[in-house]
């Protein structure tokens, strides 16, 4: 540690600093390769991993190799000449590594949370504000001022140091179980598919809670602070349940339930509480169902445990829709079938096996009413443009073959009471004619 500023600008003037410069190029290029070469055996959704990330420098692993190269050379030259470079050198690879690891397991772990990136400016500013005062000889002296600074809670004697210092510990082990529980995730979901996939998401969710718990406490331990103290919060934590987080633990029971038996799985198609829509994600807390229309509903799970839930996909990821027909009354039955059954072949989402169906359903007022049935294995990719494609093609079929779709029909009765004379009368059953024509062409 250099802590006179003349020898520091005098051993950067020492000719054995282009040594040193040469040396730390070496262990750029040869960090490079070995990145590099690692790289090459991974399979292309790796390449978005903490460790490697999307270019060879951008990852978490390309820093932690030149460290290493770093310190193997810096042990090296310390036998043969004085060193300048490395000892600035050093400190920055190690912010550089602490500022690559915080960013990449933030990223990873929470992917679409807004907060990430103020916490990585500000881990960012920790890491440089510490390599400035190592490199400059005045951390120790900070160190030694906040020590001075204490007070007493209890039987427990802090000072600013440990506090400190418990902080960076507890952020470097919750860093250190979301890098673990992430992998773990990535390693339990990768080849996951169908039912297996709501179980290792179950599974890796109670992971990483119990890693962070298990964290936090060996945390507080390095601390100092007696565990003994975490009863009382404990009991408090237990009253809060009891009475005002009872929704809210309820919420998280229901969560591991829903995930654990598996009548719920992450690419059902599930109807509750009047919405429709598949399964993106099922967290401990609630479930994301969205439709087919890019909505998207937060359903709390509890409400999945305790109401009716029709799981359209459970047995059979295959779902039946259907579409109304209305035909005049002197149509052919058996060819308005048949068109149908034909028209709803128009797509090829539709199935061939189980093979679509029409039946004439009920005796409208206006005209006969087919129903026309048929099977798709993609709901999620929507439904409102599959029928209207069957609509069309059932309407130009329709068309083709001359077969009417009824419009509403009424008709008007106008009765005249009275001794009138037939003149009038007949005035009478024309103006009720006249009327009636006109209802019909206002219903038309």
């Amino acid at each position: 540690m250099l802590d006179d500023v003349g020898q520091w600008f005098g051993a950067f003037a020492s000719p054995t600093v282009l040594v040193e410069l040469a040396s730390l190029l070496a262990c750029v290029a040869l960090a490079w390769v070995v990145v590099a070469a690692l790289r090459r055996g991974l399979r292309r959704e790796e390449h978005r991993s903490i460790l490697f990330g999307y270019r060879v420098v951008d990852g978490a692993l390309f820093p932690i190799v030149l460290l290493a190269l770093g310190y193997v050379a810096r042990t090296v030259l310390l036998k043969w000449v004085p060193l300048a470079i490395f000892k600035v050198a050093i400190p920055v690879l190690v912010s550089l590594v602490v500022i690559r690891m915080g960013a990449k397991v933030l990223q990873v772990a929470f992917p679409q949370a807004a907060w990430v990136k103020p916490i990585e400016r500000t881990i960012s500013w920790l890491a440089w504000m510490a390599m400035v005062l190592w490199v400059t000889g005045l951390l120790p002296r900070v160190l030694a001022e906040m020590e001075q600074i204490h007070w007493k809670v209890g039987n427990v004697s802090l000072t600013l140091r440990t506090m400190v210092e418990g902080a960076l510990t507890a952020g470097a082990v919750l860093l250190l179980t979301l890098w673990v529980s992430a992998a773990i995730e990535s390693r339990l979901l990768r080849s996951a598919t169908g039912a297996e996939l709501s179980l290792r998401k179950a599974i890796s969710n109670a992971l990483r809670a119990l890693m962070i718990f298990f964290g936090l406490i060996v945390a507080m331990s390095a601390v100092g602070i007696d565990l003994t103290a975490l009863s009382v919060l404990g009991g408090a934590v237990g009253v809060g349940i009891g009475l005002g987080l009872q929704k809210l633990a309820a919420n998280y029971v229901s969560g591991f339930v829903i995930l654990t038996e598996r009548s719920m799985r992450i690419g059902d198609n599930v109807r509750v509480d009047n919405f429709e829509g598949r399964i993106t994600n099922i967290n401990a807390r609630y479930t994301v169902v969205r439709s087919a229309a890019g909505r998207e509903s937060i359903v709390p799970n509890e409400m999945l445990i305790t109401q009716r839930v029709e799981n359209l996909s459970l047995a059979d990821p295959r779902v039946w829709l259907s579409t109304v027909v209305s035909v005049a009354y002197d149509s052919d039955v058996d060819l308005v079938i048949r068109l149908l059954t034909e028209s709803a072949l128009a797509s090829d989402r539709v199935l061939r096996e189980p093979a679509p169906s029409a039946a004439l359903s009920a005796f409208g007022a206006d005209g006969l009413e087919f129903t026309v049935g048929f099977w798709i294995a993609d709901p999620e990719n929507g439904t409102l443009g599959l029928r209207s494609d069957i609509n069309r093609a059932i309407l130009a079929a329709l068309r083709a073959h001359h077969i009417d779709i009824p419009f509403p029909q009424r008709v008007m009765h106008v009765q005249v009471e009275g001794n009138v004379p037939a003149a009038a009368s007949s005035i009478a059953a024309l103006s009720g004619a006249g009327a009636a024509t006109r209802a019909d062409a206002l219903s038309q």
